[in-house]
């Protein structure tokens, strides 16, 4: 895809969602990586109807890492991959207490370090807890990098390391939000609403789903 017709479709999403965020509830940066953790292979419907019953009750490392598995195991065995994700967020928390001081690290390395943490989290964190212009890539983002021809790609790190070399500066710091609300509402897996897309004009997908006699 075309640089100007790159920038024309940022500029889009800007103007239809000047402050794009994430669609977990969070308080802190701890409670985003927990969420985060809790959200690989789930919706963000389910992780926030978990946290917001265990937040008020364990909502910092200390407090989550007394749970144990066996006690933060009840709080979230409505989300896919419970058991492991509950051994991974209290090592990760116990992990935070003997070597950050309990503290969510706003580095790269010391983030993919933690237990249950991979670059995709890592991302996650690094933009939207401490401003950085990561670009996460989940099934959204791959899909919808790959469909409109914004940054093709066979892996998720091939996709994320292109579309951090076209997506514009001004851009790359909300530009993983506008695109997973994107594949998440309008350039759906089955049936993209193609006929009510505000970028359908600049994608280059060929098989434009038309508008629906119904809608």
């Amino acid at each position: 895809m075309k640089a100007v017709k790159i920038r024309e479709m940022f500029e889009r999403f800007r103007q239809a969602n000047p402050h794009p965020a994430s669609e977990l509830d969070y308080r802190s940066p701890y409670e985003l990586l927990v969420a985060v953790i809790l959200s690989a292979q789930a919706t963000d419907v389910s992780v926030n109807k978990a946290t917001r019953v265990l937040f008020p009750i364990a909502n910092t490392p200390v407090t989550i890492a007394a749970l144990g598995v066996d006690g933060l195991t009840p709080y979230i065995q409505t989300i896919g991959l419970y058991r492991n994700k509950a051994k991974n967020v209290i090592a990760m928390s116990e992990k935070l207490l003997a070597e950050h001081d309990g503290e969510v690290p706003a580095e790269r390395e010391a983030l993919e370090a933690l237990p249950g943490v991979g670059r995709k989290t890592a991302n996650v964190v690094l933009n939207t807890a401490f401003g950085q212009p990561t670009i996460a890539v989940d099934t959204h983002v791959f899909r919808v990098a790959n469909r409109i021809g914004l940054a093709p790609g066979k892996t998720v790190d091939e996709v994320e390391q292109k579309l951090l070399k076209v997506v514009p500066d001004e851009f790359r710091h909300d530009a993983h939000h506008w695109l997973i609300l994107h594949g998440r509402y309008t350039c759906t897996a089955r049936k993209p609403q193609c006929w009510n897309c505000l970028i359908a004009n600049l994608c280059a997908f060929k098989q434009k789903t038309p508008r629906p006699d119904n809608v």
